[in-house]
């Protein structure tokens, strides 16, 4: 007679996983984890255990849009308005105060997303304590974190700036390609064997270049916006058209124009009479 086999238990939960602070920089050298290992006891306190015997609800599905607005919503104190440094293991307390309302899962990728926007780095490098779910201050914001957070923002910084350059220089050599085509006397075939491109490379480049050129502002207006000089004066004033600045008139110089006798002020006449 054979043995009826018996259903295997469901498995216990598994401990929650370590809460990431997104303070991984690179995956070829990540910054330290900002938060510690939530701990089994810690996930099983009164407040987020269900009673004996009362059946569990299952989170209901959530997208990430979701999940931001019902943080706001219910801890407005720490998720609404600019960001804030976040306590560590506050998913842990999200779970107690609203159980059943987010999983694991959907609160682990928001938080990741959360702490690594440049807004969020820019508030922890310059926080001196995190906050909880009511923005009390709780644990202070050590200097590893501080200091991966400003690694972090300078490393984007780094990258923003080569990427301008890079299109700087891109819109210039796309101006001066243009230029050049405008001025040539050499066939299509020949200016493109000339300068490496495609028929279709040069036409594409030269209608960018034209896009750019058109919205590119006046010259004159380049110079309009022109704050005060470096020697702290005001714009300058009185120059005629030619450029040079009206002078005052002065009797003297006019009399020395029109033949007369030059005006020596006090000093009179030289010794030993006129030459």
């Amino acid at each position: 007679m054979s043995m009826t086999s018996m259903p295997t238990p469901p498995a216990a939960d598994q401990p929650t996983p370590p809460e990431a602070d997104a303070l991984a920089l690179s995956a070829a050298a990540p910054a330290p984890s900002d938060t510690v290992a939530d701990t089994p006891a810690a996930a099983a306190t009164p407040e987020a255990a269900p009673a004996p015997g009362a059946p569990v609800a299952a989170a209901p599905a959530m997208s990430a849009a979701e999940c931001a607005e019902q943080l706001k919503q219910r801890f407005p104190a720490l998720f609404a308005g600019a960001p804030k440094p976040i306590k560590l293991r506050v998913q842990a307390d999200i779970q107690a105060r609203a159980p059943g309302v987010f999983t694991k899962a959907v609160l682990s990728a928001f938080l990741r997303r959360h702490t690594g926007g440049t807004g969020y780095l820019i508030a922890l490098s310059r926080a001196s304590h995190r906050l909880d779910l009511d923005g009390q201050p709780t644990d202070p914001v050590s200097d590893e974190h501080r200091q991966a957070a400003l690694d972090e923002l300078a490393r984007r910084r780094a990258i923003t700036q080569a990427r301008r350059a890079e299109e700087d220089q891109a819109r210039r050599d796309r101006a001066h390609l243009l230029r050049d085509f405008e001025k040539t006397t050499l066939t299509e075939a020949n200016f493109c064997a000339l300068k490496g491109l495609t028929p279709e490379q040069l036409q594409a480049t030269l209608a960018q270049a034209r896009q750019e050129a058109a919205e590119a502002p006046p010259r004159e207006m380049r110079h309009e916006g022109r704050g005060p000089r470096p020697d702290g004066r005001g714009p300058r004033e009185g120059r005629r058209e030619g450029g040079r600045p009206d002078r005052p008139f002065n009797q003297d110089r006019a009399a020395r124009g029109a033949g007369g006798p030059r005006n020596r002020g006090n000093n009179g006449p030289k010794a030993g009479g006129p030459r």
